[in-house]
């Protein structure tokens, strides 16, 4: 492992599960770690229905909770919308931005991704930071060139191990078996 670097294992719920759903999850966040490195971080994102729950019963396991998404504003009205200081206060510790759904579904760009990037730091979350290629722009041989886009508009120039995760999602390997080479 790279000195500094520590492992993440991360996932999450997208648009599933009820209250019902968090029965199971102390169990989870205990027997989960058991075969992974002491030093390895573990983060279950939950919808934000259940976030203070699954923050309150992940407290006793090694597994911290988070949010799925933010708003990149602290407050206003932007009905729907959750801050990140809303999923820091309901407990969570981390928050994932720019993933390959928001970016294609709700047309979250870099500068989005920027911005939620920022409102994480400043509600004092940790930033997953969600960078991918679809299977065009792959093909195109372009991986490299949206990659380092990607990074360039989407991660703040004030980011540090502490407070940023980045999280390399091909597009194109979701739901499909193929493994990135």
């Amino acid at each position: 492992m790279t000195p500094g670097i520590r492992p993440l294992v991360a996932g999450n719920w997208k648009m599933n599960g009820t209250s019902a759903s968090l029965n199971e999850l102390r169990s989870i966040g205990n027997g989960f770690m058991s075969g992974l490195d002491a030093e390895t971080e573990a983060v279950v994102c939950v919808p934000a229905t259940l976030l203070q729950r699954a923050a309150e019963i992940l407290s006793r396991t090694p597994v911290r909770a988070g949010g799925e998404d933010c708003h990149p504003k602290e407050s206003g009205a932007f009905t729907g919308e959750i801050s990140a200081e809303m999923l820091k206060d309901a407990g969570a510790s981390h928050v994932i931005v720019g993933h390959s759904e928001r970016r294609e579904l709700f047309g979250d760009n870099d500068a989005t991704v920027h911005a939620k990037a920022s409102a994480a730091w400043r509600a004092g979350l940790v930033a997953i930071i969600c960078i991918g290629e679809t299977r065009a722009e792959r093909e195109a041989g372009a991986t490299l060139d949206v990659l380092s886009r990607q990074l360039e508009g989407s991660v703040p120039t004030s980011a540090t191990a502490a407070n940023t995760i980045i999280a390399y999602e091909p597009v194109w390997a979701i739901g499909t078996g193929l493994t990135p080479t």
